[in-house]
């Protein structure tokens, strides 16, 4: 189960409807500099993982993590698992 303060984050998420959804549009969201936080799943593979703790480290934005690809995809509305998501500025 989700912490107290990443099951508010997740309640954020799903709240606002200007979000991105998928890793592909998150790395390209923290190179333009549009995002203000990102969400990745704890059981996405290292790599990817890697690439975009990272990547958001880099750019100073707020990285939170989820425990699972299927939680971040259900905040997010999305009909599959998702591995990474962000809220736009």
């Amino acid at each position: 189960m989700a912490d107290q303060w990443t099951e508010r984050a997740l309640e954020e998420l799903r709240a606002d409807a200007d979000r991105i959804v998928g890793s592909r549009e998150v790395l390209r969201g923290i190179k333009a500099g549009t995002l203000r936080r990102v969400f990745i799943a704890n059981d996405v593979d290292t790599f990817l993982f890697s690439r975009v703790r990272e990547a958001a480290e880099a750019a100073g934005i707020p990285l939170t993590r989820v425990e699972s690809m299927q939680l971040l995809a259900s905040a997010c509305g999305a009909p599959v698992k998702t591995a990474a998501a962000g809220l736009k500025k």
